[in-house]
C-alpha cells in the first residue's frame, strides 16, 4: 500500500532519491565513516527511499569498503554516482565507468555538463566532444543492465545562457537510455518560478516528465519550493538529502518534500510515493537519527520535524492550544512523528505550565495558583541563567516535584572532586588519567566512592569518571541505578570570555528502554555536568518508586 491508498491507486507516482550519503557528504564538517553509512542505508530503506546514492566507489577507503560489502534492503535501490567517460578514452577503457560497473549495484547515477561555459572552461573540450561523452557513456552502461540516471549539471545556468546546447545535452542522454535525466541547479540559483518555465520548456522539447528529475540547491533558501514547482511542471524523480544538508547552504530537503507530498494539497490527491503513512510517523525520528550520527544539535526551526515546529511560547498561543491544537499547528504533528509543545521559558504564562503538568499527570486541582506561579517564576529566573527546560523534561518534572514538597530526599552529596593528570611513558607518550572522587550521604550512611575514567582501558574524560563515581555505590539504590545508561552528552557554550555559561544535556535510559534528559549549568563543565548526572539518578529514583533511606535522630 502506498502511502495514499491502495494497489488500484491511479495517482501518478513520485520517486524519491536520497543523496545523503553521496553529496549531502559534501557539507562542511561532515564525514561519514562506513558504518555509518550501512546504518543510514538500513534506516532510509525501512522508511521508504525509492533510491539511496551510496558514494563514489573508488574515491576513497569508506566508499570502496560501503559497496565491497552492500547493506540488504528491502525496497530500496542502492545507487553509485560517478562522470560521465572523460574525452579522449572510449567507454570500455574509462576507469570511472568501470569502477561504477565494479560497484555491483543495479542503478548508476552519471553526472555530464549541461552548460556549454563549464565544457569550455573547465572540461576543456568542444561543444560536439562532450555530447559524445553523454552519448557513450549512457549507452555503455544501459547496454550492461544498468538503471542509469543522467544528472545534467548547471542545467539551469546552462540553459540560461545556450537554451539549445543544454536541451541537446539532456537529449543525448534520454536517446541513448538513460531512466532519468535530472535537471540539477547545482549552483542553487534559480528561483522557483524559473525552473517550472525551463522545465515545461524541456517537456516540450519531447523528453516525457516520466523521465525528468530534479536536483536543487539551497542557496537562495528556495531548494524545496524550487522541487515542488519542477513537481508542478512535470517531473516525477525528486533528489535530495535528510536534512537538506550539503555543500555550502545544502541540498533540497527530502523530508520537507515527502512531508508536503503527502500531506498537502493539491499534491496529496495528485501524486503518490513509496512512503507509507506509517512510515512518514518516523519522519522526525529518521532527521533525529541523521543529527545523532553528526553529532550535531538538530535544527529547531526545521519544517515538520523540528523540537518547535509545533512548540507553543506565548500565553495567549498556550491559552488557545489547550482549547483546540488546530489554532497554531498546521498539521497533526503526530503524523509526522512529532508531538506539540508549550514550552516553559521567560515568556511563559499559567497557561504553559498547566499544558506542560498535565504532561506529567498533574490536574489542575493538584497544584494551586500559588504553586503554578512559583513554577512560573523560577522557570524564568533559571531560563535567565542558562537552563532549558524545554530540552529536559525529566529536570522539569523534578523542579516542579521541588516546588510542590513531593521530591523526597534520596541522599546528599556532600562534596566530589575530579583529578586530571598526564605522565609521560616512553612508549605511548603523554597518557592523560582522570579520576574521581564523590562522597555521599545515604540517611546516616557516609560513602566515599572514586573511580578512574577508564572505558576499554583508555581514559574517558573526567565525567566518566565522575559518572562511574557516583554511580559506583548508593547502598539500597543500587539496583535501580546500575541499568541506567548513558546515552547521549551535550555540552553548549552561551555567553563569551570569562563570562561564559555552559549548559550540559544528558540523555539516559533504562532497562526497559525509558529515555529521560536532564540538565545542568554552571560556569563549570564538570560542576554543570555533574548536576545533569544526579537529577538523571534522582529522577530514575523518583520514577520508579524508591523508598527513601530515613535519617534517625
Amino acid at each position: 500500500m502506498t502511502a495514499g491508498g491502495a494497489e488500484s491507486d491511479t495517482r501518478e507516482r513520485i520517486y524519491i532519491y536520497d543523496t545523503t550519503l553521496r553529496d549531502g557528504a559534501q557539507s562542511v564538517g561532515v564525514q561519514f565513516r562506513e558504518m555509518e553509512k550501512r546504518q543510514l542505508a538500513i534506516t532510509m530503506d525501512a522508511f521508504g527511499m525509492d533510491y539511496i546514492e551510496g558514494g563514489i566507489p573508488g574515491a576513497n577507503d569508506t566508499d570502496a569498503t560501503f559497496f565491497s560489502a552492500l547493506p540488504t534492503t528491502r525496497q530500496s535501490v542502492i545507487s553509485a554516482f560517478g562522470m560521465t567517460r572523460r574525452a579522449g578514452h572510449s567507454a570500455a577503457n574509462d576507469i570511472n565507468l568501470a569502477n561504477l560497473l565494479n560497484a555491483q549495484v543495479r542503478c548508476l547515477c552519471l553526472v555530464g555538463k549541461a552548460h556549454d561555459f563549464h565544457v569550455r572552461e573547465a572540461l576543456g573540450i568542444t561543444l560536439e566532444e562532450n555530447l559524445d561523452c553523454i552519448t557513450d557513456s549512457v549507452a555503455y552502461l544501459q547496454g550492461r543492465d544498468r538503471e542509469v540516471v543522467f544528472d545534467a549539471e548547471h542545467f539551469f545556468d546552462g540553459y540560461r545562457g545556450n537554451p539549445e546546447y543544454a536541451i541537446r545535452c539532456v537529449q543525448a542522454a534520454y536517446e541513448a537510455g538513460a531512466r532519468w535525466i535530472v535537471l540539477c541547479d547545482t549552483n542553487g540559483g534559480t528561483l522557483p518560478k524559473e525552473i517550472e518555465r525551463i522545465t515545461r520548456d524541456v517537456i516540450g522539447s519531447g523528453i516525457p516528465g516520466s523521465f525528468l528529475g530534479i536536483h536543487t540547491h539551497n542557496d537562495t533558501e528556495n531548494a524545496v519550493a524550487g522541487s515542488l514547482a519542477a513537481v508542478d511542471a512535470g517531473v516525477r524523480h525528486i533528489q535530495g538529502t535528510v536534512n537538506g544538508i550539503g555543500e555550502r547552504c545544502g541540498n533540497a530537503n527530502l523530508l520537507s518534500i515527502i512531508a508536503t507530498l503527502i500531506l498537502k494539497e493539491p499534491y496529496r490527491s495528485r501524486y503518490r510515493t513509496a512512503i507509507t503513512e506509517e512510515s512518514l510517523g518516523k519522519l522526525t525520528m529518521l532527521s533525529r537519527t541523521l543529527d545523532n550520527i553528526l553529532n550535531r544539535d538538530p535544527d529547531p526551526h526545521a519544517a515538520y520535524v523540528g523540537s518547535s515546529a509545533f512548540a507553543h511560547k506565548g500565553g495567549l498561543h498556550g491559552s488557545a492550544m489547550l482549547r483546540n491544537t488546530a489554532t497554531y499547528e498546521h498539521i497533526a504533528p503526530e503524523r509526522v512523528g512529532n508531538d506539540s509543545r508549550i514550552t516553559v521559558s521567560n515568556q511563559s504564562g499559567k497557561s504553559n505550565i498547566r499544558s506542560w503538568l498535565k504532561r506529567f499527570g498533574f490536574g489542575d486541582d493538584e497544584l494551586t495558583s500559588d504553586i503554578q506561579s512559583r513554577i512560573v517564576d523560577e522557570v524564568k529566573t533559571r531560563e535567565s541563567h542558562g537552563y532549558a527546560y524545554d530540552a529536559a523534561l525529566a529536570s522539569f518534572e523534578l523542579l516542579v516535584a521541588r516546588l510542590r514538597g513531593t521530591l523526597p530526599e534520596y541522599f546528599r552529596v556532600q562534596r566530589f572532586r575530579v583529578f586530571v593528570e598526564q605522565e609521560s611513558q616512553r612508549a605511548h607518550g603523554m597518557i592523560t588519567n582522570s579520576e574521581a572522587v564523590v562522597v555521599v550521604h545515604i540517611g546516616d550512611v557516609r560513602k566515599i566512592s572514586a573511580s578512574e575514567g577508564l572505558e576499554d582501558g583508555r581514559d574517558s574524560g573526567p565525567v566518566h569518571a565522575l559518572s562511574q563515581a557516583i554511580r559506583k555505590d548508593l547502598g539500597p539504590y543500587q539496583t535501580y541505578i546500575d541499568e541506567i545508561e548513558l546515552v547521549d552528552f551535550k555540552v553548549r557554550i552561551s555567553g563569551t570570555g570569562t563570562a561564559a555559561v555552559t549548559r550540559v544535556i544528558i540523555e539516559s535510559k533504562d532497562a526497559a528502554g525509558t529515555h529521560w534528559t536532564t540538565v545542568g549549568v554552571s560556569a563549570n563543565l564538570i560542576e554543570a555536568s555533574f548536576e545533569a548526572l544526579i537529577d538523571s539518578i534522582i529522577w530514575k529514583l523518583y520514577r520508579a518508586g524508591a523508598t527513601p533511606v530515613s535519617i534517625s535522630g
